[in-house]
Formats: C-alpha cells, structure tokens, sequence
C-alpha cells in the first residue's frame, strides 16, 4: 500500500489536467477521470478550434486584400474542407500533448463517467463495467455545457449550439446568432469573414457587456462594416423550420416582432455547469443550482473535496480553470494557496483583437472609484499601421496614487499584450512604472506606454487634451 495522498480529479479539461499533474508533482498518488476526451471542452470543441478557424479565415481575408501591401492574387478561394482538416490536426496534437505530459506526470488515466457515492468514494462507469476508487482528496473539474433556453421551436435541425459551428462542413450562406458574448462575436466574425451573411440577436443593451463599452462600440462598428447586422435589446420568442432555412421570430425593442431567415442558428447565449450526473448529494457538497460552492481554496463545504473551472460557475474561461486547478491541487496538497482573480484577462477574438483586465470605466463609476484614464489610438502606432490595423489602448488608473486599475485593449495581438497589463496590476505597478519602463520601437506594445503617459497628459505622438 502506497502512503502517497490520493487525489482523484473528476474531469481532464484545462482545469482538471492541471491539477492533476500539479497534484503528481507535488508528489501525490494522482487518478483522472476523464467521461469524453482529455483537454475537455477548450482544446476539442472551444478555444483551440475556434482560434484555429478564425486564423485560416484572417488568412484569406489577408489574402484577399493583399494587393493594397504590394502582393498581387487573383481569385483566392476558401477550401473549408481544409481548413477543418487543419482545425482537426491542431486538436489532436494539443490533446496528444496532454496524454503525453500526464503519462510523464505518472498519472493514471480512467476513461468513464464518474459519480460519488460517498464523500471518499466514486464509482467510475467505463466500458468494462463499474470501478469503485476511494481517495483522500477529490478535485472536481466537470466543465460546463451550453445552455439551451426553453424557446419554442428550438430543437429545429437547423438551430446548433458552439459545438456544431465549429463542425460544419460548409460555410453557410445566413446564420443568425443568437446571443452577443463572446462566442456569439467570434463566431459572428469567423463566418462573417469567409462570406457568411451574418444577424446577431442580444438582448441585452448591447454586446459583449463585460468588456469596456467605449471599445465593445468600435467593435460593433468595426463588425458592421463586415456586414454583420446587430439587433440589441430584441428577445428571441420563437424558431420554426421553413425548409432549408430556419425562421427565427424577435420581439424588437419598440415591442412589434420582426422574423429572420437563415439557413443555421446559432444558440449561443452562454453555458451552465455540468454537474447534474455526479452525485453531488451522496457526497454532501452544497451546491446552488448546480454551480458548486466553493471559497478562496477552491473546496468545498466537505473537507478534501475541491471544486474547479466552470462547473464554480464563477468565470468559464480555460486560463481560470487551470489556476484554480493548481491553487485546488496545492492545498489538497497540504500546501496553503488562495484564488484571486483580479489579474484574470478576458479575451475576444475578433478583428482586431480585444483584450480586458482590471476594471471598466463602467464599473469603477458603479463601484465609486476616483479614476483617471488613458488613451492612445493605434492609428497613431508605427507598426499597427504597417499591418492596417487601428484600434486603442486604454488605462485606467487611481486618481490618487496612479495605481492600474484596469487596462483594455483593441487592435492586433492585444490578447499577448494584455499580459503586460495584467503583470502591473499583479504587481500594483503605477503609471511612473510603466512609463519608466522601456518598450521597443516599433511595436504595438509601445502604445502601452503611451496610454500610460496619456493618463498624466503627456503622450508624446497624439495632442494632449
């Protein structure tokens, strides 16, 4: 008998495959269960795929326009058939990695479907039968799946969730989306690119509502331009199949219905934990409607028992799952670690790029913080205008001792330099400190110190107002 600590973690996306190799790493006798396939949602079915689409599409947008950079062609195509085919092999070598790194690890890996039947205990259906595995820690990592509202006509052949948009094999002429966060934008602006005429359907007051609402406007002007019509504050009441088309009808704002045709619909108005077959009630763990509760340690009201990533139904992102998967797998550990999610960025992947952390300036009014804030536009940016893109950079600081309270950026690679601004935050860097700090010309990255020396009124390469 090994007197290692067991630690079985329930699921092997990017939060549960973290944990369990921290957890072997710090020295612990580690099993993941893994119900579908390892890299769980992100690497199959989310962010990997749809940024693997997304770059072929900017590729033939480039490729389409590349004449106006001295770069002649003529009738560039879309082979979406090889683009999916790229999508795939990306995929598969990402998830052979994490096999790869959990064998190296020495974790076992069970392929089946775990639930608790006490708080040490799981049974695990695989398909040589049940297995029983007692531990001395368990970290649940089960993930989310989309939400699926009770609207009339929804099972419609043609309605899909995010799943079935990656996995089209043509691009459809119309898609409504219904839905304006982030997965409805990408893949509004996905499709949109490679011709696909696209209506997207929020109902809230406007799109993307957790982003900076300055930059979520030049986005949305930025997709109308594409041709991407936007309807905000319009509530979906219906679907109906109308041969190879869907019919979706829409209360509009003024309170009449306005019907749209396309041939996909796209349901995308978030995801909801995945938690319901896990036996959480033969364990004991509280839970809210399935969202697992959890404090800043990451466990739960059982003592040993952790919970991680969506199925907290806190921030369903990949890059939070997998801290949480190591702040859960260190104090399983023995080790005392605590979550924190001001540095968390959030990441959108349109054309330009959209990036987030910290504070909005609508939340600093809401929270009644003094702010001063920053701004330079990318036009004004060497290299951004090399690559005909424009955008802004935008800093939020305390008024008082110029501490960064948030940072937002559009324009290209913002989702890699936004880690600069997250690190200041970290770090409770001031404006002086990225100001003193050197940035390379010419760079994109240079217009962060430039929005820096905005805040003071300062910047060098726009007027001062």
């Amino acid at each position: 008998m090994s007197d290692k600590t067991k630690v079985v973690v329930i699921g092997g996306g990017p939060g549960g495959y973290v944990a369990a190799i921290r957890a072997a790493q710090l020295g612990g006798e580690v099993t993941l269960v893994e119900k579908q396939y390892l890299g769980g949602t992100c690497l199959n079915v989310g962010c990997i795929p749809t940024k693997s689409l997304l770059h072929s599409a900017e590729l033939f947008e480039e490729a389409k326009e590349g004449a106006k950079y001295g770069i002649v062609s003529s009738d560039v195509k879309i082979d979406f058939a090889k683009v999916q085919e790229r999508k795939q092999a990306v995929t598969k070598q990402l998830v052979n990695g994490v096999k790869g790194l959990l064998a190296a690890n020495k974790v076992k890996v069970i392929s089946g479907e775990a639930a608790f039947t006490s708080k040490d205990t799981i049974e695990v259906k695989t398909e040589k039968g049940t297995e029983t595995i007692k531990a001395d820690k368990f970290i649940i990592a089960t993930g989310s799946i989309p939400a699926k509202p009770p609207i009339p006509g929804i099972d419609s052949k043609q309605c899909i969730d995010s799943t079935g948009a990656l996995e089209l094999k043509e691009v459809p002429k119309t898609m409504i989306i219904v839905g304006g966060g982030v997965i409805g934008v990408e893949i509004a602006t996905l499709y949109s690119t490679l011709g696909c005429k696209i209506v997207i359907i929020e109902m809230l007051n406007e799109i993307m509502p957790m982003m900076d609402g300055e930059l979520t406007k030049m986005v949305r002007a930025k997709l109308a331009k594409k041709g991407v019509e936007i309807f905000t504050g319009a509530k979906v009441m219906s679907f109906k199949d109308a041969g190879e088309n869907v019919e979706v009808t829409v209360e509009m704002p003024d309170g009449k219905n306005q019907v749209f045709a396309g041939e996909k619909a796209l349901i995308s108005i978030g995801r909801r934990t995945n938690t319901a077959t896990i036996g959480l009630e033969k364990a004991g763990i509280a839970n809210d409607r399935g969202r697992i509760t959890v404090n800043n340690k990451m466990e739960t009201n059982v003592p040993g028992i952790y919970a991680i990533g969506d199925c907290v139904g806190q921030i369903m992102l990949a890059h939070i799952a997998s801290t949480m998967g190591e702040v859960a797998a260190e104090n399983a550990m023995g080790h005392n670690n605590v979550f924190d999610s001001k540095t968390n960025p959030s990441c959108v992947y349109t054309k330009p790029e959209f990036a987030s952390v910290g504070l909005t300036e609508e939340a600093a009014k809401a929270q009644g913080v003094d702010y001063i804030v920053g701004k330079f536009p990318l036009a004004a940016n060497g290299r951004s205008m090399i690559m005909g893109e424009d955008g802004m950079v935008k800093i939020i600081a305390g008024k008082k001792y110029k501490e960064i309270l948030g940072a937002h950026i559009l324009g290209p690679r913002a989702t890699d330099l936004i880690g600069e601004l997250a690190l200041a935050i970290a770090l409770e860097a001031t404006i002086d400190e990225v100001i003193a700090t050197i940035h390379a010309h010419p760079t994109v990255a240079e217009s962060i110190k430039e929005a820096a020396l905005a805040v003071e009124k300062r910047a060098i390469h726009i007027p001062n107002r």
